[in-house]
This record gives structure tokens, sequence and C-alpha cells, in this order.
């Protein structure tokens, strides 16, 4: 079935913040299957981890510096080739990416898996936590179904003398206009302005068909996007970019790449170099969903990554393409 992301998105929201509490839906990690593939113990209650994120994590993928580099730069230290950083996951999405790392009944704001909490609650688990990490995850879910959560938590981290002493990163799958339907132009404007702040916006396939087949909801979606992104950028916020490979195998994958390459130089020139391939493994949650068509995308990834190699290597000298991806300017 396919979803109808607007109809799922209202209703998700509806049990996913309490605005006039300020509270958000946090999904409850203990006693989930994504538990099993964590590398270190659920904290904070059981609602949040810790992950760890690699520079290098495969040695037939493109290296991923996000957000290794940008937190690095915002903390003032050198980046390394790994970080560590605390997640809190809101327990609603408005997709169903079948390579989800994360149990579907933790993204559908299912009460008996999650609980209500203020950004002040939460904050305070973190900072309660020993040998807490620098960096601060707001993933989820789709955040952007409660944009507010990622406003109160700055407010909350300001409130606390923590504003630029931890990096916050959020993660966006680009799929509505919720930033501007519930928060003010100040409010935006605060949440750009934030000290050690930077999002991250998820492209969901490298075309209309790869989307499709990834996220089970309307192919035109895979354009909006590009207009969600750059939305975004006008808003001033610090932006990255993730995108997954994923597809049925495509016999003009080199063109359909092109054409991908296009639409995100067409929000800014220099975009491509801020936008990093995600590439698909198994977990538990996903073995279950797998079947022949998704076995098979898993293979052709590689493929459709090599022509994104091959694609960026025609637009962008070997410098430009070497450089630290925060020193990528998109301010135009």
């Amino acid at each position: 079935m396919t979803i109808d992301t607007d109809r799922y998105s209202a209703r998700l929201r509806s049990r996913a913040i309490f605005p006039g509490e300020r509270k958000v839906l946090i999904a409850r990690l203990s006693g989930s299957e994504q538990e099993m593939d964590l590398a270190a113990p659920v904290n904070c209650g059981g609602y949040g981890r810790v992950r760890h994120f690699r520079l290098a994590r495969h040695l037939d993928w493109s290296p991923d510096p996000l957000p290794i580099v940008p937190a690095a730069a915002a903390l003032a230290q050198l980046p390394s080739s790994a970080l560590r950083a605390q997640v809190f996951q809101n327990a609603a999405c408005n997709w169903r990416c079948w390579y989800c790392f994360v149990d579907y009944d933790r993204l559908s704001a299912n009460l008996r898996v999650a609980k209500y909490f203020t950004a002040e609650e939460l904050i305070d688990l973190y900072l309660r936590e020993p040998a807490r990490p620098e960096v601060l995850d707001l993933s989820g879910g789709q955040p952007d179904l409660v944009p507010e959560w990622t406003l109160w938590t700055l407010q909350a981290l300001e409130a606390r003398g923590y504003a630029g002493r931890v990096f916050v990163w959020s993660d966006d799958n680009l799929s509505n206009c919720y930033l501007w339907k519930y928060t003010t132009p100040e409010q935006r404007m605060y949440m750009a302005k934030f000290p050690a702040y930077a999002r991250v916006g998820c492209f969901k396939g490298f075309d209309r068909a790869s989307f499709a087949f990834n996220t089970a909801t309307g192919a035109e979606r895979f354009d909006e996007q590009f207009d969600v992104f750059r939305d975004l950028l006008r808003e001033g916020f610090d932006m990255y970019g993730y995108v997954t490979f994923t597809s049925p195998p495509h016999p003009r994958v080199r063109e359909a790449m092109a054409r991908f390459v296009d639409r995100l130089a067409q929000v800014h020139p220099k975009l491509p170099l801020r936008v990093v391939p995600l590439k698909i493994e198994v977990f538990t949650p996903t073995r279950r969903r797998m079947q022949e068509a998704r076995q098979q995308a898993l293979a052709f990834q590689h493929d459709v990554h090599a022509a994104w190699i091959e694609e960026l290597a025609s637009r962008f000298s070997s410098n430009e393409r070497a450089a630290p991806i925060n020193q990528v300017s998109l301010v135009e």
C-alpha cells in the first residue's frame, strides 16, 4: 500500500506532541529489536543510546564525515576517525523505509513503547549521564513531524549554560513543511543562528522510482525533497545531506545519476559536495522485511554508488572533492 504522506503525518503528529505541555513522544529503545544492534547499552532510562559514528565504516564505500567533521569544527576540536553521540529518537515517522534500522512499532506513535518527555527532562537525563558525549543527535522517527522539539531542546541547553558547548545534530527526511507551519520566523532564526547546531536532510533515493521503492509513499514526493532542502537553506540553517542508493536494478543508472546531481545543483551549485551516500546494511529489525527485490537492491546500490563517484569527478576538481565538508559553502 502507498502511504498518504499528508494524512499520515497529521495523524502521527496528533499523538506525537502535546504543544501546550511542551512534550514530545520519545521511543523506548530498551526491549526493541534495534537494541540488539547497539554497540553500547541503552541509557537515559531506556530512552536514549550512544551512537558511534565512523569516518571510514566500509572499505567499499565513500567515507562518511557526518557529523564528525561539522561537530569537531563547531566545538573547536580536531576531527577524529570516530565520534560518540547521545541519541534520542522521536516515536513517529510518516514513511516506512524498508531498510530503516528502527522497529516499525517505534515509528507509529505507539504509546506502549514510547513516553512523553519535555525537552528539559531529556536534556537533564543527558547531562546526568557519566562520560556523556559532546554531541546530541535528535533522531527518529522523523523529528520534523514535531519541529518544536528541536527548538525546545536548544532553548533548554541555553537555559542550562550549554549553548555552543554541545553540538546538536538533527535529522530530517525532507517530507513536510511543518517547520514553517508550527514555528515562527523568529523561532526559526533562533535555531538557524544557534551556536553548534546543524541539520541533515536525507534524500531517499536518486530518482522517483528508487524513492517510491524505498519509502512506500508516492513518487511525486521525491521532487518535494529538493524544495524543502532549498527552503531550509534560505532560512540560514547549516545544512548537510544524505542519500540512499538502494533501487531495483536500473538499466540507465548513469543518466539517472546525472539528473539527480543536476537537481542537487539547482538547489545550490556546491550542494553535491555536502551530500554523503549512505551504504544500506541489514540490521535486526530489517531481516524480516527482506525479500528478493530488496536483496537485489542491496547489491545494486554499489553500481549506483560508482555512478555517483564518476558523476562528482566529472563536475568537481579533486581539490573541491577533497575539501572538508563543513568548508563547502552553501551561502550565496
